[in-house]
């Protein structure tokens, strides 16, 4: 570990971050032109001690987890990440076509929708980000860990999954599905994490296996869904889709047609998510 290199890269970039860049209120009393240590360690989830000494050049060697968090905190660029690892003495990750790691301008425009649901998901169909609606409307997608983190895993293996589609829209939504682990094969072949993905779900479900033995074709960009919400009731939903390709993900914001029973049943869902 270059503990010089480290400490003076940390500082660069939090002596850069403007308060107005992570949501924070910049106050009357700010002095400092950037962030403190303290706001970038409150940002990362970790002590305010720990982070200083980090850039005091001393202390332990930084896990790959608290790297990953402070680069989180400081919205570091997928690049700016990596020489943080690298500075750290850590290898750099493999990359997997996942882009699992949300690049800064994409966090500044989710951070901007925080009374919309939208969220983050990268090209595998794995969440990574959601506002809080989102989660009010969806539930929280971020949370699972292994093959349930993609949607397409759930859908097929997890009756649970299905609760808040209508059942006469669940043959549709599966080959929606489908066809999109299908186009995502084809892309990057079948020794990619798509490839062992749709392997895996063909030995766990026959429903899957027959949609796929099909071939089925991905359909209009901004089909409306539709989603029967435990609360609200039923609401249909169009997703307008912000990609990212250098990251390999996409923003999707759920919008509502108004003047409709789903447009006032999301503003609701506002409400009610936030008690």
């Amino acid at each position: 570990m270059d503990r010089q290199q480290l400490a003076d890269f940390l500082r660069t970039r939090r002596e850069a971050l403007q308060p107005e860049d992570v949501g924070l209120p910049r106050g009357p009393r700010r002095r400092t032109s950037g962030l403190r240590r303290e706001e970038v360690a409150a940002l990362s989830g970790v002590s305010a001690d720990y982070y200083s000494r980090i850039e005091q050049q001393r202390g332990p060697v930084p896990s790959e987890q608290v790297l990953a968090a402070v680069a989180h905190g400081m919205r570091l660029s997928l690049q700016e990440r990596d020489r943080l690892v690298e500075l750290a003495g850590h290898p750099l990750p493999r990359r997997v076509g996942r882009g699992d790691h949300v690049n800064v301008g994409m966090m500044r425009i989710l951070d901007g929708l925080a009374d919309a649901p939208a969220q983050v998901e990268n090209v595998l169909g794995e969440t990574l980000r959601q506002t809080r609606l989102a989660v009010a409307l969806l539930g929280d997608e971020t949370s699972y860990t292994g093959p349930e983190r993609v949607r397409a895993y759930r859908w097929f293996t997890d009756v649970h999954a299905r609760d808040r589609v209508p059942e006469e829209d669940h043959e549709r939504h599966g080959r929606t599905l489908t066809a999109r682990l299908a186009a995502l094969q084809a892309q990057t072949g079948p020794r990619s994490p798509a490839g062992e993905l749709a392997a895996r779900l063909r030995g766990r479900s026959t429903e899957f296996a027959r949609m796929w033995d099909e071939h089925p074709v991905v359909g209009p960009y901004c089909e409306p869904k539709r989603l029967n919400h435990p609360e609200v009731g039923l609401v249909e939903l169009h997703g307008q889709t912000l990609l990212d390709p250098d990251q390999n993900q996409a923003l999707t914001v759920f919008t509502a047609v108004p003047g409709t029973e789903s447009y006032d049943r999301l503003q609701l869902l506002s409400v009610v998510g936030a008690l």
